[in-house]
């Protein structure tokens, strides 16, 4: 078993901040590097919801200054046409949706997306990102449990 460092730990919280890797990646890192998968948990959990926040109040600026420059304008526009793809949930089962979306461990329905759809949809904060926290609880423990079972599966292959 390896033992954790410092940097184990700043390195799962980073990559679990991201927008593409998010907790799906971050927990299986952390845990790959020697944390202890409750611990890893915990950590890609606070680094996956550490941006939500400051991007649920600072997006309608971001927006602004964004549509100003051709280049980061176009690139706004089009991250836009895919989140208002998944609109339809949000609209069908309410902010439900958005806790859905995020806790499906699948790529582009995590928290950057619920937080960009919330943002989109002018859902308010006080109800967006207790969803969006909870969707990232739920797909934690899908991914944990997924982590966990390969790999128990790659110990029974290997002791073969």
């Amino acid at each position: 078993m390896i033992n954790p460092s410092f940097s184990s730990y700043l390195f799962t919280f980073l990559v679990s901040m991201l927008p593409i890797s998010e907790l799906r990646g971050g927990l299986p890192l952390g845990m790959s590097l020697g944390i202890s998968p409750l611990k890893a948990y915990l950590i890609s959990v606070i680094g996956n919801v550490t941006p939500v926040l400051p991007l649920l109040y600072g997006l309608k600026y971001l927006s602004k200054i964004a549509k100003r420059y051709r280049w980061s304008g176009k690139i706004f526009i089009m991250v836009e046409k895919s989140v208002r793809r998944k609109r339809k949930i949000v609209y069908r089962y309410g902010i439900i949706g958005i806790m859905v979306l995020v806790a499906v461990p699948l790529p582009v329905t995590g928290a950057w997306t619920g937080t960009f759809l919330s943002f989109l949809l002018s859902i308010p904060v006080k109800q967006s990102f207790p969803a969006i926290f909870a969707g990232v609880c739920l797909a934690g423990v899908i991914v944990l449990f997924a982590t966990i079972g390969i790999i128990g599966a790659e110990r029974v292959i290997s002791g073969m």
